[in-house]
């Protein structure tokens, strides 16, 4: 089962149907619903903290989640969930110099990790207002 941790935030519905259109057993929990040791009872075999409209530390269980089974359980975290890992693992998360809301960047990368086979050099559109230092 890919759990979804919802924190808050209208784009988890986004990631569930992806995942959906993949085959996913998917089940969605809001980031205050259960507490870690809940989820760790469901035994999900990958996790996706999502995006959100705080702090990793207002994120209720992302990062506790990830500090007590990252190195377990396979975790990709976007935008906020990004945001939550890097802190989990001794990262500063900050103001962004430049808050980029709904604009488009020219993305190019190395073609290995989540980057395999996708085109070097692609439009993405971007959301945010916090870096991760």
């Amino acid at each position: 089962m890919l759990l979804i941790i919802d924190n808050y935030d209208s784009f988890t519905y986004n990631l569930y149907q992806f995942f959906g259109e993949l085959g996913s057993d998917i089940r969605v929990i809001r980031n205050d619903d259960l507490m870690v040791k809940d989820i760790k009872s469901l035994s999900p075999e990958k996790i996706v903290i999502s995006p959100g409209p705080c702090t990793p530390s207002e994120a209720g269980i992302s990062t506790e989640l990830i500090t007590q089974i990252g190195q377990y359980v396979p975790i990709l975290g976007v935008c906020l969930g990004h945001q939550c890992i890097a802190s989990a693992y001794g990262a500063k998360i900050s103001n962004a110099g430049e808050i980029i809301h709904g604009k488009t960047s020219k993305i190019s990368h190395d073609g290995k990790g989540v980057f395999a086979g996708i085109p070097n050099e692609f439009k993405a559109i971007r959301y945010h207002s916090l870096a991760v230092q």
